[in-house]
């Protein structure tokens, strides 16, 4: 499981026009979910996410972390994360866990997250989405369950 997630002023995503999900202060994560993970492996994901101190204190240190500072989430799926360059110039995207798979463990990330976080929004699974977003930083963080 991957986890890109940007500290944003600001973020939205945008299905058809219609924006879907937005968010202010807090965290923009793109998720990406391989045949391998399982609830375990998003438990741990997401208790890093959670407590990723990654927001200035008063004395302009990284050291404050999402509920430190009201934060919110916007929690987007994006199996791209899982693309395989290593042969020629077509990515692969073969690591990348099933659709149904993916579906039902980005479902659970969302209920998890909401159970912590006061304010989740999301994008839609499997949809042609626009990002928008304020990097605050900018201060880019990956998580990769491999690594962790």
């Amino acid at each position: 499981m991957k986890f890109v997630i940007q500290r944003v002023t600001e973020a939205s995503v945008t299905i058809d026009r219609a924006v879907t999900g937005a968010i202010q202060k807090g965290f923009l994560v793109l998720i990406g979910i391989s045949q391998e993970d399982d609830r375990a492996i998003a438990d741990k994901m997401i208790k890093k996410l959670i407590g990723l101190r990654i927001f200035e204190d008063s004395q302009g240190k990284t050291n404050l972390a999402l509920k430190d500072v009201d934060g919110q989430l916007l929690l987007v799926s994006q199996f791209t994360l899982y693309a395989d360059c290593r042969k020629g110039n077509r990515p692969s995207f073969v690591r990348a866990g099933d659709p149904a798979l993916a579906r039902e463990l980005y479902e659970y990330i969302i209920a998890e997250c909401k159970k912590e976080i006061p304010v989740v929004q999301t994008g839609e699974f499997g949809a042609d989405m626009k990002i928008s977003l304020c990097n605050d930083g900018p201060f880019t963080v990956i998580l990769d369950s491999k690594e962790l």
